[in-house]
């Protein structure tokens, strides 16, 4: 017999436990991640009753690679112009939360005498939501489309982005070294330094690279090339000190501003599922039974934290958010569970060995005990929310309802905060391509030039090729947004004004005569009043050269276009009006019409769902097609993605008649025969009734519902049947029609 390797063993092991688990868990109505840590469980070496992985570390190598798919994914879910849109309530309630619960984790490390580091990652881990828990737990409960579950989504944006910060700095920390306030800064520097530089160039090069090899790309094409670039971008992301996790998130969320992100999205979602399933079940492996029992108390009092503190908290952070008290309860209640990203930050601080190893164990359970709770803490929400309004006096209502006015409206007459965001922006992306520019001038150009041009000139021509490079992002970096009608208007508005917009204009001015003379000053070492001069030459040129201020408006033109492709092709945005409603009773959201629905084919008139839902519908979106305001002829189509308009209880009771419509239709459906059509061949026997029987006088076709294709006389052909036809004795008719239909033929033929 053949040798089968260990890795194949234990992975058998781990699919046949996570199939079985998974099942179940199904079947019980709960989130499968629960049944791949169970699997996890029973695979471990802790559980002597079921077969145990023998080479666990092999399977942490399988594990890490879900946590890439894992990142890759939600990268794929997560846009930056959606975050943008948002607004500040959600960012509000993130710190918030952030701050308390990591505050909250130290002082319970230090009450049961658990090191600082312990208490820090215990801060961390609770901070994080689980997306997957709340999606199931809205789309259970039929909440997805109300008002809150949009700030909620908000939320685990957010919340994803900072524990990819976490876990950057966490790293540092746990290395053991002795990191300041000073190097955490840098850190948070450099991260948005990269950030920022492969944001801006992946979404200017991704795009016109799918865009050329497009008549290339079929199913299998494009997995193949969308996992290469997120394995490239893992390498790049280790290569300069921070996770592979952090490089497949980065290049996840690249790739959603392209026209073909969903395709990528659906095409590696059964590798992502097949990779998350082994990372799951590793994380089950890591309990240890002994250490459960050992350490309860802990795990009773931090879930009693997440249960009633950590609601407490959001809800709190909502509210300085702005959002309305019960709203703000629904939206806190909804966050109180430990979510999934709490066991990637546990597996780094193991393997770095900065925290304990009974941590792990504790936050799993954490997760588990939560998890059950979260769809009854949704529900009591309500309940919370009214009892606390109906409590609350009245001075504290008059006060927030003002304070929630306030927040919630957008000041567009804010002259500063336009100025400030339209002048500051390009330092950020211009100035960080220059940068960059200059470093892979200095590392990769430099040497190249070195050898294969003499000296003196190889200092040269880097030099010129430098400035080349650098001179479209500089004009911008110089100019952009500066001088505008806004500007002057604050100029002239107050005196007090000039002094700061003049101190921005110096500012980005003296950036750009820094680059320059970073770069002179590195290929040529000129005497002060020649660089003096080749900075004033570099200036004069980029201000008036009309060749570098077309290259400059090409390079914006496509990075705009790539940006909104996907908006303007695939994703037409909300109407306007959409913000304005979210401070009202009435919001706006999108339905999509299922394929089956009874829905389909009528028109808006004689569905007629003002009266019956009270609902308005605003637009219907097909294949990138636009409807405002439809008309009462307007029929709907299968797949019509509906933006409606109502309050959260109208629109729960429109989508729960959609839904239940949904699901007699298909019941309907189900109970119908499948129809499968059969090829069959009838032999004229001596004594059949069909002998001598014109085709038409036969009743196959009309009587029997069957179709006669042809028929066999022996001579090698296949005789076309007319209706004049007659059968001949030794005849084989070749008939196509439904089994239950060929059967009653031959039955009748046969008597």
């Amino acid at each position: 017999m053949g040798h089968i390797p260990q890795l194949i063993t234990d992975l058998a092991l781990i699919l046949v436990l996570a199939g079985i688990m998974s099942l179940l868990f199904k079947k019980l109505k709960q989130p499968v991640v629960l049944g791949y840590i169970v699997a996890g469980f029973l695979a471990s070496p802790y559980m002597p009753y079921t077969p145990s992985v023998l080479d666990s570390n092999d399977i942490s190598i399988w594990a890490d690679i879900g946590v890439i798919f894992l990142l890759f994914s939600l990268g794929l879910e997560f846009r930056i112009k959606k975050l943008l849109q948002s607004g500040s309530t959600p960012i509000i309630a993130v710190a918030t939360s952030v701050a308390c619960m990591l505050t909250i984790g130290i002082v319970i490390g230090r009450l049961f005498h658990w090191s600082f580091m312990d208490g820090l990652y215990l801060g961390g881990m609770m901070s994080m939501s689980s997306t997957s828990i709340i999606i199931k737990a809205f789309d259970d409960l039929g909440v997805r489309q109300q008002k809150f579950a949009g700030l909620v989504f908000s939320v685990l944006i957010i919340e994803d982005i900072i524990a990819i910060v976490m876990m950057l700095l966490f790293g540092t920390l746990g290395e053991g070294k002795q990191v300041e306030g000073m190097e955490i800064l840098l850190n948070i520097g450099k991260l948005a330094f990269f950030i920022i530089l492969w944001f801006v160039v992946g979404i200017y090069l991704i795009p016109l690279f799918l865009k050329k090899i497009h008549p290339l790309l079929n199913n299998e094409t494009l997995l193949i090339v969308s996992l290469s670039l997120c394995f490239l971008m893992v390498v790049l992301s280790t290569a300069v000190g921070f996770s592979s996790a952090f490089g497949a998130f980065v290049m996840g969320s690249i790739l959603a501003e392209t026209l073909e992100s969903e395709k990528i999205e659906l095409l590696t979602a059964p590798v992502k599922d097949l990779f998350g399933a082994i990372f799951f079940v590793s994380v089950g492996m890591m309990i240890n039974p002994a250490l459960l029992l050992k350490y309860w108390f802990p795990i009773v009092v931090i879930t009693l934290v997440m249960i009633l503190i950590r609601s407490s908290v959001d809800t709190l952070g909502f509210i300085l958010g702005g959002t309305p008290v019960k709203t703000a309860v629904k939206c806190g209640y909804s966050l109180a569970q430990v979510g999934e990203f709490s066991f990637i930050i546990a597996t780094l601080g193991i393997s770095l060995g900065a925290i304990s190893e009974f941590i792990y164990p504790i936050i799993v359970s954490v997760c588990v005990l939560t998890t059950f709770t979260t769809p009854y803490m949704i529900k009591i929400s309500d309940r919370v929310g009214d009892k606390l309004e109906s409590r609350m006096p009245e001075k504290w209502k008059e006060g927030l309802s003002r304070y929630d006015r306030k927040t919630n409206i957008i000041n567009n007459r804010n002259k500063w905060k336009k100025m400030l965001n339209a002048m500051l922006s390009p330092i950020l992306i211009y100035g960080v391509l220059c940068i960059a520019i200059l470093i892979a001038s200095f590392q990769l150009l430099e040497p190249l030039l070195e050898k294969i041009i003499p000296s003196p000139w190889a200092s040269l021509a880097g030099l010129a090729v430098t400035l080349l490079a650098l001179a479209p992002f500089l004009r911008p970096l110089l100019l952009r947004h500066c001088f505008t009608s806004t500007f002057w208007e604050l100029w002239g508005d107050k005196q007090v004004n000039r002094a700061p917009l003049l101190a921005i204009v110096v500012l980005r001015t003296a950036l750009v005569i820094a680059l320059v003379v970073v770069c002179v000053e590195h290929y040529y070492h000129a005497s002060l009043s020649l660089l003096v001069g080749i900075v004033a030459l570099v200036l004069i040129t980029i201000l008036f050269s009309r060749r570098i201020k077309q290259r400059q408006q090409r390079l914006e033109d496509v990075f705009i276009e790539n940006l909104n492709s996907k908006d303007i092709q695939r994703e037409p945005s909300k109407p306007q009006y959409a913000g304005e409603l979210q401070s009202r009773d009435i919001h706006l959201t999108e339905v999509t019409i299922p394929a089956f629905s009874p829905w389909c084919g009528k028109t808006l008139k004689e569905l007629d769902w003002g009266k019956r839902y009270e609902i308005q519908i605003a637009s219907i979106l097909r294949e990138g097609m636009r409807i405002n305001i439809p008309g009462a002829r307007e029929q709907l189509f299968p797949n019509d993605k509906l933006q409606i308009i109502g309050t959260d209880e109208n629109i729960t009771h429109f989508v729960e008649a959609m839904t239940e419509k949904k699901r007699l239709m298909e019941e309907s459906l189900a109970s119908v025969p499948s129809g499968e059509m059969r090829l069959h061949q009838i032999a004229v026997t001596p004594d059949s009734p069909l002998v001598n029987m014109r085709v038409l006088d036969s009743g196959i076709r009309n009587q029997h519902r069957c179709l006669i294709v042809g028929i066999d006389r022996g001579d090698g052909s296949l005789l076309k049947p007319t209706p004049e036809l007659a059968f001949l004795e030794g005849d084989i008719v070749w008939i196509v029609g439904e089994q239950a239909n060929i059967l009653n033929l031959t039955r009748q033929i046969k008597q």
